[in-house]
């Protein structure tokens, strides 16, 4: 085969190249990121969230920020991890997106369009991390 007429070559295996996992990656840094600051917002501030008094998980808010800024930087290390395509990383990532989503939907009362959009972006999360491509093993 002449030079002009080679296929592209295949990076090798278990490098990151597939679009998705980075896709999940930049999605799991900025929900992470979001959490962070939503647990900052709720620490800080407890009075610019709603509070729902008949709300069957109810928790003082200040706990809720606290949940969330400890699983947000955890996502946002995994999110990280992603980029450098560990496998302890895709795992965990599907593992933490989905204890987000439910704690984000267990906080809805408090402030629920926001929970709304990182409950959508940890759907978009998991279902990129658990894509797998035919050459992964």
């Amino acid at each position: 085969m002449s030079p002009t007429t080679q296929q592209p070559q295949r990076n090798a295996p278990g490098a990151l190249v597939n679009g998705l996992v980075v896709f999940a990656s930049v999605m799991l840094i900025v929900g992470g990121v979001l959490d962070v600051l939503r647990g900052i917002m709720a620490i800080a501030e407890d009075e610019i969230f709603v509070s729902t008094p008949d709300y069957t998980f109810a928790w003082d808010v200040t706990g809720w920020g606290w949940a969330h800024l400890l699983l947000g930087v955890l996502a946002v290390v995994v999110g990280m991890g992603l980029f450098a395509g560990r496998l302890w990383a895709r795992v965990l990532g599907v593992v933490i997106a989905a204890v987000l989503l439910v704690a984000n939907f267990l906080s809805l009362p408090y402030y629920p369009i926001w929970s709304i959009v990182l409950i959508a972006f940890y759907v978009l999360v998991i279902g990129a991390l658990c894509e797998q491509r035919r050459d992964d093993s």
